[in-house]
C-alpha cells in the first residue's frame, strides 16, 4: 500500500463563498478531549474516509471534488485552519474495507496494532497417507480417517493386490459371506466405493476407476503401508 496526494486547481475559498453557512452559533462548550493526556494538546485530526473511485463516480462525483468540498469546509468553519490531503492506495481486487485499508495506508497506528495481531492462517502440512494394516486404520495427513470395519476392509483388499484391476463382482464375493443379510450388488459396490473415496479426502484419488472393470489402488509417493508382523489371511 502507498500514498498519493491530490492536487486540484479549484480552490477552496471560492466553494467556500458560495456554499451555505453551517454554522449558525459559536459553541458554548470547550471539553477537553479525552484522547488527549495531560500536557499535551490536539493539534488537528485525521478523518479516514473509506470510499473508492467507483462508489464515488455511482454517486456522481469523484474522491478530488469530495476532499475540496471537505477542505472548503473546514476553512468555512475554522478560517485559518489547514489542510492536507493524501489518497490511500492498494493493489486491485485486495479486499476488505476501504476505511481499513485507508487506515493501514495511512499508519494508524491501532490499525497497525491490530493487523500485527491477527494471526496468518496456518497452511496444513501434507504428510501423506499411512495404511496401517496391523491396527487397520488410515492416517491423512497424522488425522485418523473415521473409516467404517467395511471401508477398511475394502481398502485393503484393494491394497494388497496393488496395481491389479478387481472387478465388483470378486470384491462382493471376498467382503461378503453367503450367510451375510446385506450383501451388495455390484452397483452397491460402488456406492461404498464413493463413500471411502470422500473420507479419503486429497488422496481419494489412490483408489482409482478402471472404467467398465472395476477398481484397483495404485501406490502413490506419498502413501506408506504398513503391514502386519504376519501375512494378512486376505491376501491368498
Amino acid at each position: 500500500m502507498s500514498l498519493a496526494t491530490i492536487d486540484r486547481s479549484t480552490a477552496a475559498d471560492d466553494f467556500a463563498a458560495a456554499a451555505p453557512s453551517l454554522v449558525t452559533e459559536a459553541p458554548t462548550s470547550t471539553s477537553r478531549l479525552r484522547a488527549v493526556p495531560v500536557g499535551t494538546e490536539a493539534r488537528g485530526f485525521v478523518l479516514y474516509v473509506g470510499v473508492d473511485e467507483l462508489k464515488a463516480l455511482e454517486a456522481g462525483t469523484d474522491l478530488g471534488a469530495i476532499v475540496e468540498q471537505l477542505k472548503a469546509l473546514t476553512k468555512q468553519l475554522v478560517p485559518s485552519s489547514e489542510t492536507y490531503a493524501a489518497v490511500a492506495l492498494a493493489p486491485q481486487n485486495a479486499g476488505g474495507r476501504d476505511v481499513d485499508v485507508v487506515r493501514l495506508a495511512l499508519q494508524d497506528p491501532s490499525a497497525l496494532a491490530k493487523h500485527r495481531h491477527t494471526p496468518e492462517p496456518e497452511t496444513p502440512v501434507r504428510t501423506g497417507v499411512i495404511i496401517d494394516i496391523s491396527r487397520k486404520r488410515v492416517l491423512l495427513d497424522n488425522e485418523s480417517a473415521a473409516l467404517t470395519y467395511k471401508e477398511f476392509e475394502l481398502l485393503q483388499y484393494l491394497v494388497l493386490r496393488e496395481g491389479r484391476t478387481i472387478d465388483r463382482h470378486e470384491i462382493i464375493g471376498a467382503l461378503w459371506g453367503d450367510g451375510d443379510d446385506d450383501i451388495p450388488n455390484e452397483r452397491t459396490i460402488d456406492v461404498h466405493v464413493r463413500r471411502l473415496r470422500s473420507k479419503l479426502g486429497a488422496y481419494e484419488d489412490i483408489v482409482r476407476t478402471v472404467r467398465g472393470v472395476g477398481y484397483r489402488f495404485d501406490r502413490h509417493a506419498d502413501v506408506s503401508i504398513r503391514q502386519a508382523t504376519t501375512p494378512s489371511p486376505d491376501f491368498f
